[in-house]
């Protein structure tokens, strides 16, 4: 990643996906991390193979361009990343902090659990001052996880905020 990202703001953004399920919105997601100057981690175990022709399908020609690594677990993350906790955010739709309050450092984390799991009950236990929810109505269970990325990935750039 550059000092600055396309945007001309010096921030460097991570998605991390804990364990996905689902080749096409992990697909999605590198696109959009790609679009947004960010890095992508993975943590295992995945849903799919990295290899997946509908993955890359869905990352069209960028997937080999995406700022990708990947994980044998959260803990491999955080050791070799060292997020302070200020530097990170989780994201699942039973937070009691809505999003738009989220911390904007210069380096932050993006934190999303899989799509019919969340995030594991240990992670939400440890960092339960840190989750954020997306509102959403009682009209739908939950967001798209790709849909989700890219809401939280955007609202973090925002600059003025």
């Amino acid at each position: 990643m550059t000092d600055k990202n396309r945007f001309g703001l010096k921030l460097k953004r991570h998605v991390v996906l804990v364990e996905p399920e689902v080749h096409w919105n992990t697909g999605n997601i590198g696109r959009t991390c790609l679009g947004a100057g960010a890095r992508l981690h993975l943590v295992r175990p995945l849903g799919f193979r990295l290899d997946d022709k509908h993955l890359k399908r869905a990352g069209l020609d960028y997937w080999q361009k995406v700022d990708l690594k990947i994980w044998d677990d959260f803990a491999s993350m955080l050791d070799a990343m060292h997020p302070s906790p200020g530097q990170m955010v989780f994201f699942s739709k039973s937070g009691k902090v809505c999003f738009w309050s989220m911390p904007r450092p210069e380096r932050l984390f993006l934190v999303f659990g899989s799509e019919t799991r969340g995030l594991p009950q240990a992670i939400i236990d440890q960092y339960a001052q840190w989750i954020c929810r997306i509102p959403i109505t009682e009209n739908i269970r939950s967001l798209n996880l790709s849909t989700a990325v890219g809401i939280a990935l955007y609202e973090s750039l925002r600059p003025g905020v």
